[in-house]
């Protein structure tokens, strides 16, 4: 099995209610799931393929809960890539020379057995961490803008972090809300609007996520 890992940021959203239902194994909101996840690799490899400084997205949408499967998935690759690293990242997003289950990209994959064809695009991804705002641009096919939850009351900003000591994403991240546009992809988000998003430091390797010591 080849070795692999990367560092980095994650930005996702999805159409459920903030918090994600699925982060506590419960079921979707309205029962079905759709989302686009941006990713950027601070540092990474793929064997002897250097991954740094690279960005990916991919668009997910399932029928139902996803662990009932029969859902699509498209990959989006920095256009920056050259053929090694294209080839190196889909492997990684696809579960490839990943464990069983050990990540959300084994698990999504498994559960998406439509997978369309793989785009190239510019993508960049920035989140500040004081203000909770954020933005994830996947050249034109999709943009991710994140901001707090509103307090229900006030409609301040409501920070909030959840644990997952044995997540297959992250072990901690922060919860927002978020809106996606889509455009001219094979998938087409609908219901992404002021819906659940996270922003996760990602430490993911073939095994799974890595814990802090």
């Amino acid at each position: 099995m080849t070795d692999w890992a990367i560092h980095g940021q994650e930005i996702g959203n999805c159409n459920c209610n903030p918090g994600c239902p699925c982060q506590f194994s419960q079921l979707p909101t309205d029962g079905t799931c759709e989302a686009l996840l941006t990713y950027r690799i601070d540092k990474g490899h793929y064997g002897s393929v250097k991954l740094d400084g690279l960005y990916a997205a991919v668009l997910y949408k399932w029928p139902g809960p996803v662990h009932e499967g029969n859902g699509q998935m498209q990959m989006i690759i920095d256009e920056r890539a050259t053929d090694e690293q294209r080839a190196a990242l889909e492997a990684i997003m696809t579960g490839k020379d990943t464990d069983e289950f050990a990540t959300m990209f084994s698990v999504f994959s498994l559960m998406s057995p439509t997978r369309h064809e793989t785009l190239s695009a510019k993508i960049s991804l920035d989140y500040d961490a004081e203000s909770g705002t954020g933005t994830a641009t996947v050249g034109s096919y999709a943009e991710t803008k994140v901001q707090p939850i509103p307090n229900i009351v006030s409609g301040d900003p409501h920070f909030i972090s959840i644990a997952l000591p044995n997540g297959f994403e992250f072990s901690k991240a922060t919860m927002a809300c978020g809106t996606t546009q889509t455009r001219d992809a094979a998938i087409s988000l609908e219901k992404n609007s002021g819906t659940h998003a996270h922003i996760a430091e990602l430490h993911l390797t073939g095994r799974g996520v890595e814990r802090a010591a």
